[in-house]
């Protein structure tokens, strides 16, 4: 049964604040912390703490950005813009507040809890400096179902993952990964990998969960190259 707490696709914004930032990755049952300090972000969250607890999260697209200086021109195609603003991708995620912490400096940490992902069908004008757009959720409904079960080679996975973090300089206790669920482990990796904005743009857009494991075994493997296409490190 669903909880009274969780919101209904129904309940859903039509305008939707959104917080871009490039590399940070919001998925659907995953959950992202955040650590607001920007006084047009502090607004953002305080308006969404009075309104549903609801924004998006979504990736600047720099590679419309620098596309469009060098031709002189307003970007166009797969972002939406404002001409104050940089462009943006058209698919993003939106995420409910699920906890709320002030600190003394001024700061607020928050989690964010990955409930659907949207399409930008305008920008609207901002409010106090935060920027909004009308979010369709049509294509995504299923984001907001429970986890579907997923057919995933674990083995694999944790095979590809270890010389990957290592590549990465990164260290993750894999015993405790070992215990997440399927849903969850892949989930979290897409979501705390250092992948590129366009890896994880793909990763976010990827139609099914299913379909997101396997460009996540495959980003895995391919992360463990460097830009010359030789391997980073033995591999055994």
């Amino acid at each position: 049964m669903r909880s009274p707490t969780q919101t209904r696709y129904e309940g859903l914004p039509e305008e939707l604040p959104i917080f871009p930032l490039s590399g940070a990755l919001l998925l659907p049952w995953g959950r992202l912390p955040l650590n607001i300090f920007e006084p047009r972000y502090l607004n953002m969250v305080l308006d969404a703490m009075s309104s549903g607890r609801i924004f998006g999260m979504i990736q600047p697209n720099q590679t419309k950005l620098d596309r469009a200086r060098a031709e002189g021109s307003s970007a166009d195609g797969n972002v939406i813009t404002l001409s104050t603003e940089p462009p943006v991708y058209n698919v993003g995620c939106a995420g409910r507040i699920v906890s709320f912490e002030e600190t003394d400096d001024g700061r607020i940490l928050i989690s964010l809890k990955g409930l659907i992902r949207f399409r930008i069908a305008e920008e609207l004008q901002g409010r106090k400096g935060y920027r909004r757009v009308k979010a369709v959720y049509d294509d995504f409904k299923t984001d907001m179902d429970d986890a579907p079960k997923i057919d995933l080679d674990r083995d694999t996975l944790l095979e590809r993952l270890k010389p990957y973090l290592d590549a990465q300089g990164m260290k993750v206790n894999i015993d405790v990964i070992k215990n997440l669920s399927d849903t969850t482990l892949v989930t979290s990796l897409c979501m705390i990998c250092p992948f590129d904005p366009r890896e994880k743009q793909a990763l976010l857009e990827s139609p099914t969960l299913q379909e997101r494991a396997k460009t996540l075994m495959t980003l895995l493997q391919m992360g463990m190259f460097d830009i010359s296409g030789k391997p980073d490190g033995p591999r055994q």
